[in-house]
């Protein structure tokens, strides 16, 4: 790729464009303010030399995440990366540990609507887990009682004022001091249902890597919710198709459900502090507004092996409403950055600073787009169509259509109208602005809650500050 940018960016300095440029056109805006623009496509020594750019960008992060990537996984240095592959498997070497075993941890707070479906789905597995615990975190409805109906354990949290993270912690304190190298623990909301062979899967790939030390799902939407509902489940089908084109490099351990060998859990709780943020002995930063992407970040700063097979599918809830998406997205986007923010700029982190950078970019790039039409659409008398810009668009919309394929008909019928997929990503990109907004002046963040009433009503209640 790197190669190929390069005899780009050599063709178009050599090139010498023989068309005659027209200078732009003039026109009034509001009838005020004189404004000029081109209704010529842009020349093709321009456009070979952006195409040459891109490429060269995205060979450059490719290669540096390469780099990191080897220099990690070869890593022997104990005191900055204990959970580096070569160290995890000297560490191991010549001692059989027993089967891999798979205790489940669903946290749920007031999850009476959902719970049955989640436990449902474990009992589906073509592999059991060995232990399923439901983490009822200062539930007042019936969730515990569903679950025990059900046949699973329930660890009632004590005093819990942190959330889903302070409940896990409290959980995970008296379940990995007894563990063995061998056993794991699958974390999994209770708005969620994994795939048959997600277990197997999990359980065949840790046997058969003592290295690996956890294993995030692809997260699927679950159907409904008309259009809103659409546009989620597009989404997640594009980014399970960008992990599976990485071969399962993943971004984030979803918290969707994700399995974590003990040992690995062990050292992060021995490492706050320390090599990474957090408060000495918790596994979960009880600070972070998205603690399964601040826990992404420790595995990765510890040297952690970690991947998303294609065959651990995970089926979560979509948010119904605008006002939903709007919270839940602003939680994820701040808490994102926050996260970064407490890690710094190291090795391990530079992936998702550009991917920050490139977001922040996108959402200007959007908003200047939008602003060059309006300014066009009021200067001009008439409208006119741009045959290049509409080539542009075609593309762009060929590119939406094949990449949300597999979600069947609707999830293509909704990527070839392309303007209500435009719609949302404006609406997330608002969201990002949102986002450092609050962080720049200082706002505290908040948490919500989606819940449904008895009538089917969807409510987002705000939570104390975080």
């Amino acid at each position: 790729m790197a190669l190929a940018a390069a005899a780009m960016l050599w063709f178009a300095l050599a090139l010498t464009d023989p068309e005659s440029r027209t200078p732009p056109d003039e026109g009034l805006l509001f009838g005020a303010w004189q404004v000029l623009y081109d209704t010529q496509a842009p020349s093709t020594q321009l456009l070979v030399a952006a195409v040459a750019l891109a490429l060269l960008l995205a060979a450059a992060v490719a290669a540096i995440e390469s780099r990191i990537s080897k220099r990690y996984r070869r890593s022997e240095n104990a005191g900055e990366t204990p959970l580096a592959p070569k160290l995890v498997m000297a560490r191991t070497a010549g001692v059989f540990h027993g089967p891999v075993t798979v205790t489940v941890l669903i946290p749920a707070h007031n999850e009476e609507d959902r719970i049955a479906a989640t436990l449902a789905s474990l009992e589906e597995q073509t592999s059991r887990p060995d232990r399923v615990v439901v983490v009822a975190d200062n539930c007042t409805d019936a969730t515990e009682d569903l679950a025990r109906a059900a046949g699973v354990e329930v660890f009632a949290t004590v005093g819990n004022t942190h959330k889903k993270a302070g409940g896990l912690n409290q959980a995970l304190a008296s379940l990995l001091p007894g563990m063995g190298e061998n056993d794991t623990v699958m974390v999994m909301d209770a708005d969620t249902v994994i795939g048959r062979e997600y277990i197997e899967t999990a359980k065949a790939r840790m046997t058969g890597d003592r290295a690996l030390m956890a294993i995030g799902g692809l997260f699927m939407g679950e159907d409904g919710n008309g259009l809103i509902g659409q546009f989620q489940r597009n989404e997640y089908i594009r980014y399970s198709r960008d992990i599976k084109r990485r071969r399962g490099r993943l971004f984030v351990l979803t918290g969707t459900a994700s399995v974590f060998r003990s040992g690995a859990l062990r050292e992060v709780a021995a490492q706050r502090g320390r090599l990474i943020p957090g408060i000495a002995g918790d596994v979960y930063d009880t600070v972070s507004l998205t603690e399964d992407n601040e826990l992404t970040l420790a595995l990765k700063s510890l040297g952690a092996l970690m991947t998303s097979p294609a065959q651990c599918t995970v089926v979560t809830e979509v948010m119904p409403t605008w006002g939903a998406i709007w919270h839940q997205r602003l939680r994820w986007q701040r808490g994102a950055l926050e996260n970064l923010g407490a890690y710094g700029i190291t090795p391990q982190t530079s992936r998702y600073w550009v991917q920050q950078f490139g977001i922040g970019y996108g959402a200007v790039a959007l908003l200047a787009y939008y602003v060059a039409i309006f300014t066009m659409a009021m200067s001009l008398d008439e409208w006119v169509w741009f045959p290049f810009w509409l080539g542009i668009g075609v593309v762009f919309m060929v590119e939406r259509v094949i990449s949300a394929w597999r979600g069947g008909w609707r999830a293509r019928l909704v990527a070839l109208t392309l303007f209500p997929e435009l719609v949302y990503a404006t609406f997330l990109n608002v969201v990002f602005l949102r986002g450092v907004f609050d962080i720049l002046t200082g706002k505290q963040a908040q948490w919500s809650h989606v819940t449904r009433t008895a009538d089917g009503k969807v409510v987002v209640r705000e939570g104390e500050s975080a």
